[in-house]
């Protein structure tokens, strides 16, 4: 081995220039070989299931999703196919895109009249009614009246 330390590595590879014979293989290297070819088969058929499982996934979620809208099926195949096959995805495709295919999304109103109505009627229910904190200490003030005069008393402040 050399002083030079830019030629460190060269003569290291210089002197492991051993050649093996892979024709003998061994009845372990035989057993490896077996099992990793076993497994090699197994991976690729999970990853064909996985591709069919995922294919299958994605067509049933556009499906689901076109059929909601209205869309007709047809539209599918111009979706992109790296597109996540969620519904949120392809709901802003189709926001972003439906006008070409004739297609444009309804905006539903931020409140509709039948719940502007309720919240109405909530706030003529509640609007003179005491807070659960207020009642507590009502609750509180009518136990502790030492007198029937300061009972009534009270009672006629809270009107």
């Amino acid at each position: 081995m050399s002083n030079n330390r830019d030629n460190y590595w060269e003569d290291e590879e210089e002197e492991d220039t051993e050649q093996y014979d892979f024709t003998s293989d061994t009845d372990l290297v035989k057993k490896l070989r077996k099992a990793l070819k076993a497994e090699q088969k197994k991976a690729k058929d999970l990853e064909s299931s996985l591709g069919e499982l995922t294919k299958a996934q994605r067509e049933r979620v556009l499906k689901d999703v076109l059929t909601s809208k209205g869309v007709s099926m047809k539209v599918a195949q111009f979706i992109p196919k790296d597109l996540d096959a969620s519904e949120d995805a392809i709901n802003s495709w189709l926001e972003e895109n439906g006008d070409v295919f004739g297609f444009t999304v309804e905006k539903k109103p931020a409140v509709q009249e039948r719940d502007i109505a309720s919240l109405r009627q909530m706030d003529a229910v509640t609007q003179g009614a005491f807070a659960p904190e207020r009642a507590d200490e009502i609750l509180m003030k009518i136990d502790n009246a030492e007198s029937a005069d300061e009972l009534l008393g009270f009672l006629r402040s809270q009107q």
